[in-house]
């Protein structure tokens, strides 16, 4: 019998796995805009150390790999903003995104004050808004990240999940 994923606060030591994951995971979402310059794919080794020492950083594991990981801080308005999550490809449509989600939200709203949750994703990542609508999320507006990229920016309220989360 394999192995069960689990979620847990990452630590220092996972940042180099962090940094690796998100690497491979957001290949298909630059391919997808043709833009291999998005913030994911950008971000620096140390960057990624600094996230996870001072936000709110979940992990999935296998084992001792990381296969998934969120990230998530209070802004000044109490909202969270929620970024970079990521399943590892082999591992996606199984629930872990949906589970990691559920982890950085109730650690945001408990532990850090968060009164309702932020995130951004691509308008072309039709998996990616499938997943947060089902889970709670709705569109509030549109940006465009520094990078180009048109984004559908999505909210919910802190307290609120969908039931097939």
């Amino acid at each position: 019998m394999g192995m069960s994923v689990t979620i847990s606060v990452a630590t220092e030591q996972d940042a180099e796995q962090i940094f690796r994951l998100q690497y491979l995971c957001f290949q298909g979402e630059a391919a997808l805009y043709g833009n291999y310059r998005i913030d994911p794919l950008v971000q620096s080794l140390e960057s990624v150390r600094q996230e996870v020492a001072q936000d709110c950083v979940f992990v999935a594991r296998l084992g001792e790999e990381v296969v998934g990981s969120v990230r998530g801080k209070v802004t000044e308005d109490g909202a969270a903003a929620i970024g970079k999550l990521c399943v590892h490809p082999r591992l996606q449509g199984h629930g872990i995104g949906a589970r990691l989600l559920r982890a950085a939200e109730t650690a945001l709203s408990e532990q850090r004050g968060a009164t309702r949750f932020r995130l951004h994703t691509g308008h072309r990542s039709e998996g990616n808004l499938r997943l947060y609508r089902r889970v709670g999320y709705e569109t509030v507006g549109r940006s465009r990240g520094a990078d180009g990229v048109e984004l559908i920016v999505l909210e919910k309220r802190a307290g609120t999940y969908a039931a097939t989360a």
